[in-house]
Order: structure tokens, then C-alpha cells, then sequence
């Protein structure tokens, strides 16, 4: 793994009033030095952490050495959101997780980004948690970033999100084996019933179903890598999603914003549905050309951002191939 980076953040201003007097933010880099390329940050799902590409990088048939966010034509960075315990001595967690919002750990990636001096981002890409963080943080600073690409997410909670944080809340603070079993009923929201019955076809060893090895195995791994702690806040921000609280209207924001919008979602995702992200997708349109829409094809969900690289590879491809075709004949 690369090393891991930390900026120390001083007497930051919650969105609920409050203020913590310290908070690290830890973060990695990848490819080319800061302030030499273009930037792409790349912010992590909930699960995730900041190292993207690399050993036991989370996204590394998207981005390394000639791939679609090369990191020999840009700069990859990748910022831990706090708490999520993935630091020096994986600790720093967050006991009061619900003091803390979306829109709090977007200010926080800008208060980084403005330490790192890094003025003028090309591209902020995330997946589920991480894309909606993104559009928070395009929102906060419209005109630093030229490409929001939110993938298998949303600009806001629904009802719907919000409904199945509050029952990863409940298992994770009522559970005996909290971790675990709020992973059993995540998946089966990550994945969809058609992916499952394929992969499993109600086969069994031992009079065990291979499914329920399958979800038990999920929780273990899930419970051997993650904080409890940091599980709670992860779950907690997701329905505190919401670029229109104290602010105006959705389409009255946007039409402010001179940024570049790739909106990417999937057809079978159970969580932040095709159906909103094309409803969003059409409204935009009436108020912003530059707003662009795909869709990844799959079987298996929310998760298939996760997946279905080569889908995602080919959306991709006309963003980071035009900004690597401008630093050729800039070189």
C-alpha cells in the first residue's frame, strides 16, 4: 500500500453548530506529482477507503498505469473521509457520528485540497457515498472543478435511502453481532435477486445453502476490516444527502454551476435507482447543456459500479482521453 499522507484540520465548524477542535485527514496519491497534471480526485464508497489503485487497490481497472485515468497523465487523489478508520494506526474514529453530514466531509476534502494548494481539479469521480460527496463538493466550489462524474448515486436521499439507513442503524446499534449482520441485509440491497439466484441456483453443501455461506462470509470479512464506529458514521451520511438543504431550489443551483455533469447510473440498482437519475438527468437538461447521462447494463445492482468495468471504462473514456489529448500538445 502507498503510504498514507495526513493533514491536520484545526477547529472545524460542524454544519450542526458544533466544532471539533481536531480532525486528521488522511489521503493518498497516485501517478504524476501534485502541481505537475491534471487532478482527479476520486472519492471512496462506504466501505471503501483512499487506496484506489496499487496493491489491493479498490478500483484498479479503472485507473494505474494506461488504463482510463492514467496515472501517467494525472494526478490521483484519494482522501479517507474521517472516521472510517483507514489511518496510521486505524483508529481516529468518530463516536458521534450523527454530529457529522455530507456536507460536512465535502467541506473537509476542500479544506485538503486547499492545504495541498491544489486550486483547479479536472475531475472528482465517486461511487454511491463517494459520488454523492461529489456533487456536494461541486456545489460548495462550482467553479474549481470542470468534471463531476457521480456514478450509482444520487444528489439527495430519497425516502427510500433514507428508510434502509435507518434499518442499518437499528441492526448496527441493537445487534449482537452488529457489524455482520447489517452486512447481511446490505448486500441483498447491493445486489438484486436475479444475480443472486444465477450465482447460487439454490445449490447447498452439507445442508448449508452456498447463499448463506456466501452473506455469512460477507459479514466476517466485513467485521475483520471495519470499525464498528466507523460503520455507523459511513450508514449515517448517506441519509444526510441533500444539495438543496438551506440553499435554493435543485434547478436554480445548477444553473450556476459552469461544470461538466457525467451522471453514470445502473439499470438494476436497487438503492440510488435509475429511475431517480434519469428524472434527475432530464431536469437538467432543461436548465444546462453540458450535462451528459449513461447508464451501466447489468444484473447485479448497485454494486455493478464495482463490477462492470468495462462499461464504465468505455463512459469514461471520452473525459479522460480528450484531457490526455490536450496534455500532449501542451507538453
Amino acid at each position: 500500500m502507498k503510504k498514507l499522507e495526513k493533514i491536520d484540520l484545526f477547529n472545524f465548524d460542524l454544519e450542526i453548530g458544533k466544532q471539533k477542535p481536531y480532525l486528521p485527514l488522511f489521503y493518498q496519491t497516485f501517478g504524476q506529482p501534485i502541481g505537475t497534471a491534471p487532478v482527479v480526485v476520486v472519492n471512496h464508497a462506504l466501505t471503501g477507503n483512499s487506496n484506489v489503485t496499487g496493491e489491493n487497490g479498490w478500483w484498479n481497472d479503472l485507473i494505474g498505469e494506461n488504463k482510463i485515468i492514467d496515472t501517467n497523465h494525472f494526478t490521483i487523489l484519494a482522501f479517507n473521509i474521517p472516521g472510517n478508520g483507514y489511518d496510521e494506526n486505524f483508529g481516529n474514529l468518530i463516536s458521534d457520528y450523527r454530529y457529522f453530514t455530507l456536507r460536512d466531509m465535502a467541506k473537509i476534502f476542500w479544506k485538503g485540497l486547499d492545504f495541498l494548494q491544489i486550486s483547479n481539479v479536472f475531475a472528482v469521480i465517486g461511487g454511491s457515498l463517494g459520488g454523492a460527496i461529489a456533487w456536494e463538493m461541486t456545489i460548495l466550489e462550482p467553479n474549481k472543478i470542470q468534471n463531476l462524474i457521480p456514478i450509482a448515486t444520487d444528489w439527495k436521499a430519497t425516502d427510500w435511502v433514507i428508510a434502509n439507513v435507518l434499518i442499518q442503524d437499528q441492526i448496527l446499534n441493537n445487534s449482537d453481532d452488529p457489524i455482520a449482520d447489517a452486512r447481511l441485509h446490505a448486500m441483498l440491497l447491493y445486489r438484486t435477486p436475479k444475480s443472486i439466484n444465477l450465482r447460487f441456483q439454490r445449490k447447498k453443501t452439507n445442508e448449508i445453502f452456498h447463499i448463506e455461506n456466501w452473506l455469512i462470509n460477507h459479514g466476517i470479512k466485513l467485521k475483520n476490516r471495519f470499525r464498528l464506529s466507523a460503520y455507523k458514521l459511513m450508514n449515517h451520511l448517506l441519509k444526510t444527502n441533500d444539495i438543496t438543504r438551506g440553499r435554493k431550489d435543485f434547478l436554480s443551483i445548477i444553473k450556476e454551476i459552469p461544470t461538466n455533469i457525467q451522471i453514470v447510473s445502473v439499470n438494476t440498482d436497487y438503492f440510488f435507482t435509475a429511475d431517480e437519475n434519469r428524472e434527475t438527468y432530464q431536469n437538467l437538461k432543461s436548465v444546462k447543456e453540458n450535462v451528459f447521462y449513461s447508464e451501466i447494463n447489468s444484473i447485479h445492482g448497485h454494486d455493478a459500479f464495482l463490477i462492470e468495468f468495462n462499461q464504465l471504462a468505455q463512459i469514461l473514456e471520452p473525459i479522460f482521453n480528450k484531457q490526455k489529448q490536450q496534455n500532449y500538445v501542451n507538453a
